[in-house]
């Protein structure tokens, strides 16, 4: 084991360390909370990963999307995930996709991975993620953000959880009025990424048909049962 992953080791066996080199995973979404997520899944060493956007970076991006900077202002955000990944660990296999994700060719490119990690915006294109994860079962990492508030749970084939959440209302979420600043898309991915690891690993109890809620403006954690 390379000593970049020594550290890995204090939380998890050495066999489970080397079990993530074979893992792929899915991040759909590389702004705020997907460049965090894909960040972290590379430096826990998870073997593959497939970054999923058909945006560009411009300026309203800087306040808080990990992956944005002045220079690449402009630029396709699954090409910069990829990119960044190879700066911090060549190990891993980065497929960056610029495209949106569509009735045309979710089940093509989701299919193939072992966990789907949700970094979107709006809740049409999650109600799709949802529809095709379970479709292809596989289980997928849900999570939300809008000013001092998040939102995390998982999805495992055949729970719709997101049918009970989005029951009407507007496509966009709330983060339109409430904003998002550099702090919420962090801890809300590193949530993310904590279920995305256990799902891999079997370790731990899951947010499987539970909802947890986070209001740091308050500091208040709550978790409801689905």
């Amino acid at each position: 084991m390379e000593k970049r992953y020594l550290r890995n080791e204090n939380m998890l066996s050495r066999e489970e360390n080397l079990s993530l080199r074979d893992k792929k995973v899915v991040v759909v979404g590389c702004g705020g909370l997907g460049g965090h997520i894909i960040e972290q899944l590379a430096r826990l060493g998870v073997g593959y990963i497939t970054a999923i956007d058909g945006d560009v970076f411009d300026e309203t991006n800087l306040n808080r999307q990990l992956l944005s900077s002045i220079e690449n202002l402009g630029s396709p955000k699954a090409y910069a995930a990829r990119d960044h990944v190879k700066k911090i660990n060549p190990d891993v296999k980065v497929s960056g996709i610029y495209d949106f994700l569509d009735e045309t060719n979710a089940e093509i490119y989701l299919s193939g991975h072992d966990v789907i990690c949700d970094a979107l915006d709006n809740m049409s294109s999650r109600l799709l993620l949802q529809k095709y994860a379970n479709k292809l079962g596989i289980p997928m990492v849900y999570g939300a953000i809008a000013g001092w508030y998040g939102q995390v749970t998982t999805i495992f084939p055949g729970d719709n959880i997101l049918g009970s959440i989005y029951q009407g209302g507007s496509n966009k979420g709330i983060e339109q009025e409430l904003g998002n600043p550099s702090f919420t898309p962090a801890l809300v991915a590193s949530i993310e990424v904590s279920e995305v690891l256990k799902i891999l690993t079997g370790k731990g109890e899951l947010l499987r048909n539970r909802f947890l809620m986070i209001n740091t403006l308050d500091q208040e954690y709550e978790i409801f049962t689905i």
